[in-house]
Order: C-alpha cells, then structure tokens, then sequence
C-alpha cells in the first residue's frame, strides 16, 4: 500500500535538490562552455547554459535514495539512464550526429529489455489480453525510443518539456493511485518534483535549458514507467492510455515525420515547424504558446484517466473526443503545412479583412 507521507517526502526532496543543485550545475555549464547558442532555427537570442538535465537527474537520485522502490528490474532502468544522460551530455557538449544520439538510446533499452522488461500484453475490446510473442521487443524498443525523442523534439521553448512532462506524469500518477501500482507512482512522483524545481529556472525567460541531458532522461523515465504503470493496466484499452496521456508530444513528432517525409527532408534533422513554432508565428507570446499546450496536454490528461476507468460506451466516446481534439489541435497548429502559417492565422486575416470591409 501507499504511504502518503513517504510520498510527500520524496517529493519535496527533489523538487528542493534539483532547484537548489541547478545553482552550480548552471555555474560549471558556464565554465566548461557547455551552451545553447542562438541560430535561425531556435527562438532565444541570447547564450544560455544547457545542462539542468543533471539537476533533474540528481533529484530523481536522491529522492529515490529516501523512498528506496522496490522492483526486479530497478538495476537494468538505472544503468539505461545512466546510458542516456551520458550520451545527453556528450551531445549537449559536443552536439553528435543523431545516429550516436539512437545508438545510446538503444542500448539503454537493451538493458529493459534484457532484463524482461518488455511490453509483452496488450488488452482490446472483444478480443481481451494478447500476448504479443516476439512482435514485444519490437514494440519496446520503437516505445522507449520513440517517447524519448518525442520529449526531445518538443523542447524548443522555455518550459515547454519540462511543464508538458510534469502534467504527463502526472496523470500517470493519479492512475497508478487508483490501480495501486506502488513502484510507478513513486516514480512519478519523484520525477514531478524533480521537474517543478528545476522548472523554477527554466520557465519564462530561462535561465537555464535543460538540454538533451534533461529531455532524453524525462522521455525515457516517462516510458519507462508508462511500461510498469499503464501498460499493466488490464482496462479495455490499456494500450491507447499511455499515448492519449503523451499525445501532444507523440503527435507533433508524428506530424513532423509525415511532414519532413512528404516534403522529401531527413526524418531525423531538426526544423522549425513543430507545435509551439507554428503557435508563435500565429503571433501569440511565448508565455502563451507554452500555456496553450500545457492545457492541451492536461486535457489530454483528464482524458486518459476518464479512459481508463470507463464503460465501453464511455470509453468509445472519449475516444472520438480525442480524436477530434487532435484533428483541431493539428489544424489549429497547422502541423501538416510545410512553409505556410497555422490556419488561425488565415482566419484571423479574413476577420481583419471583413473589419476594414
């Protein structure tokens, strides 16, 4: 069972670690040339350190230290982070070509997997639990590396990854509360408070990012306990909840692969045309671009949990909810597009249009 106090604890010793650690952390960065320079894909315009992916490394490390979670597989999750903050780090000094970035991360799922940790079950409607024989693997590595690049891709503006992680996990928590999934809520919630005190620093204007360090450590942590968690869960659609609690950043890579395919570009460099760049050239503030999709991720969020725990005719009109709300979120955003603005910002012309009119 849950001990509530513990849980507090554990929380307020990451958020105070990684708030307080993110102080030297941001010093070294600085003495060690450790920065994120300004060019024409990015949004910032000034040099700013990048490594606060360590302070929330450090306070999921000493958080845990206190809470000591008890699983099988513990030891194979620890040493894939460690694989993933240092290939991060190397990253973030020395900025490799992607293809070292996915061979770090493929050995830390190797170390998952190996230890049989695996998404092995899925439950569907009508057919009930399928037992996914070898096709698993498969699925565990295109997870764990799909949702740590997808946290990675969707870091392009002061607090944006660090706040839609938070809200991911928690609703990830709020769910293993109601299944009694001890391990993945203390996870969650080490990794909340890691993330609130380093997003002191990293919220609007930043003062730190959290570079590849944070955003590959946070994607892969979320997929890691979404595979203790939420694939365990045994409702009618258990495997849709961990993509409906991620659905902002799986859908906004998603739409960048369709995108950079069709046009012809390499899948694997960066561009400009993700959610929060085309929200900004719809011409709203950064503030309010990263609240924008703060409040799509909880929706999302509150959508997951109703999900879980519904009736099949509930279930199927969450479901249809969802889908809507991506399909306008999508459009909204104007995520298809290549070189054009968001359709809002047409339709804001055509209203102007008809003022002046």
């Amino acid at each position: 069972m849950f001990n509530y106090v513990d849980l507090s604890i554990a929380f307020l010793i990451a958020l105070i670690s990684a708030y307080l650690l993110t102080f030297p952390i941001k010093k070294l960065a600085i003495k060690f040339k450790i920065m994120d320079f300004p060019n024409h894909r990015k949004i910032h315009k000034s040099i700013t350190p990048k490594t606060g992916g360590f302070a929330i490394f450090l306070g999921v490390i000493l958080a845990g230290l206190y809470i000591q979670p008890q699983h099988e597989h513990l030891a194979e999750i620890f040493l894939g982070a460690l694989v993933i903050i240092v290939t991060g780090a190397i990253d973030d000094k020395y900025t490799v070509r992607p293809i070292v970035k996915l061979s770090g991360q493929l050995i830390a799922t190797s170390f998952l997997i190996s230890s049989g940790l695996i998404i092995d079950k899925i439950t569907i409607p009508f057919f009930g639990l399928i037992d996914l024989g070898f096709v698993s693997v498969i699925i565990t590595v295109l997870w764990v590396i799909g949702i740590t690049n997808a946290i990675n891709l969707i870091d392009g503006l002061d607090g944006l990854a660090s706040g839609v992680s938070t809200i991911a996990l928690i609703s990830m928590f709020i769910m293993a509360i109601i299944d009694t999934q001890v391990v993945a809520a203390s996870l969650c919630i080490i990794l909340i408070g890691a993330n609130i005190g380093f997003l002191f620093h990293n919220s609007y204007p930043a003062k730190i990012y959290m570079g590849d360090t944070g955003s590959n450590f946070l994607g892969y942590s979320i997929a890691v306990v979404s595979m203790l968690g939420l694939f365990k869960n045994i409702t009618l659609f258990s495997f849709i909840i961990p993509i409906i609690v991620l659905a902002v950043p799986i859908f906004d890579t998603l739409f960048a692969i369709v995108r950079r395919a069709y046009n012809k570009e390499n899948i694997m460099l960066a561009d400009n045309k993700h959610i929060h760049y085309r929200l900004l050239e719809a011409g709203f503030s950064h503030r309010k671009t990263v609240l924008i999709i703060y409040g799509f991720s909880a929706l999302f969020g509150c959508l997951a949990i109703l999900f879980s725990n519904a009736r099949i005719s509930i279930t199927l009109t969450v479901a249809f909810l969802i889908l809507l709300i991506i399909h306008i979120f999508a459009e909204y955003a104007g995520l298809l597009q290549n070189g054009k603005k968001p359709v809002v910002d047409n339709v804001n012309k055509l209203i102007n249009r008809r003022k002046r009119g």
